[in-house]
């Protein structure tokens, strides 16, 4: 015989059992909807995007305005080729810019750095993502670009420019609004993401390891090369991933400098236009709706493109850890 009291103790434990698996229930259907609202914006944004550009898509198709340099709203001519070139050649050149100078001064404030100024260093660093994109263009039309075309660019074209074959990329007339002072700021702006993630994953080598390599002999450059980076290169690709994005999406820092002019250029030293430049300079300009269907097919094709840019990211991340 069950002892007195014992079928009320069980019901209230059944009760409390359903209570708990109630509020589960919550949690999880919160947590799934949190989780598809993500995929739903996503989605969401795609087919705006599409529906509002699908009288250009019509008009012109895919490969024929990704090939087609011209842009002309006058005779409603519309083609992404200049836009598509001066992004990828910005971005390009801001990321091998700001690569190696963010990799020096993670290994510099993680490896060499006198302990009080580790701090204030990397606390530095991280500012400069907190100054809003504007300010990095004024400063850039205002102080980047006279000292880039009065200086820097006779300076490379003195230089550089009687290399033959490299000549022709710092021919013309400098006078600092072009793409070379363009990815000059936007490799400025993407050094905190390269360089915090790049510091944080270096902190993150387990100190038995770089012990074990001092204790054999090795130098710090030697520890650094075998050590830390093989041991922090997946956090350093991420890092570079999200300078990426940002390089690939960044508007009024580049709307300053880089002159908004619709051709394929073929010196660092020549203006040029970017998908993001085009777009937030042009939006209150469209006058027709294949106009403005063209600047949405722009908007789409940057989405595409960082997207699928984030995606082929991840998954070398995934291969990378399988192996």
């Amino acid at each position: 015989m069950p002892p007195p009291g014992f079928s009320m103790f069980r019901g209230i434990n059944m009760a409390n059992q359903k209570v708990k698996d109630y509020k589960d229930k919550i949690f999880r259907a919160t947590t799934f909807f949190a989780a598809m609202m993500v995929l739903a914006v996503i989605v969401g944004i795609f087919l705006s995007l599409a529906h509002q550009s699908l009288p250009a898509i019509q008009k012109f198709g895919f490969f024929r305005f990704i090939s087609t340099p011209t842009w002309d709203p006058v005779h409603e001519v519309f083609g992404a080729a200049s836009s598509l070139y001066g992004t990828i050649v910005t971005t390009v050149l801001a990321m091998a810019i700001a690569i190696p100078v963010s990799i020096g001064i993670a290994i510099f404030i993680t490896e060499m750095c006198p302990g009080f100024l580790k701090g204030a260093m990397g606390t530095a660093i991280e500012l400069l993502a907190a100054i809003p994109s504007i300010i990095y263009g004024m400063w850039g039309l205002f102080t980047l670009a006279p000292i880039m075309g009065d200086t820097v660019e006779p300076f490379l074209q003195h230089t550089i420019g009687k290399v033959p074959y490299l000549g022709s990329l710092f021919s013309g007339t400098p006078l600092g609004i072009d793409i070379l002072t363009a990815s000059t700021i936007l490799s400025i702006m993407i050094i905190p993401f390269i360089a915090s993630i790049a510091r944080d994953t270096f902190n993150l080598t387990p100190q038995v390891l770089r012990e074990s390599a001092y204790a054999i002999g090795a130098t710090r450059w030697e520890v650094i090369r075998n050590v830390v980076m093989p041991y922090s290169k997946s956090g350093i690709f991420g890092g570079i991933v999200i300078a990426m994005g940002r390089a690939l999406g960044e508007t009024m820092a580049v709307a300053f400098v880089l002159g908004n002019k619709h051709q394929i250029a073929r010196s660092l030293l020549d203006a040029s236009s970017t998908i993001t430049v085009t777009l937030a300079n042009e939006f209150t300009e469209a006058d027709s709706d294949m106009y403005m269907a063209s600047l949405f097919y722009l908007a789409l094709i940057l989405f595409a493109m960082s997207f699928l840019t984030l995606a082929a990211a991840k998954f070398i991340l995934k291969e990378r850890a399988k192996s």
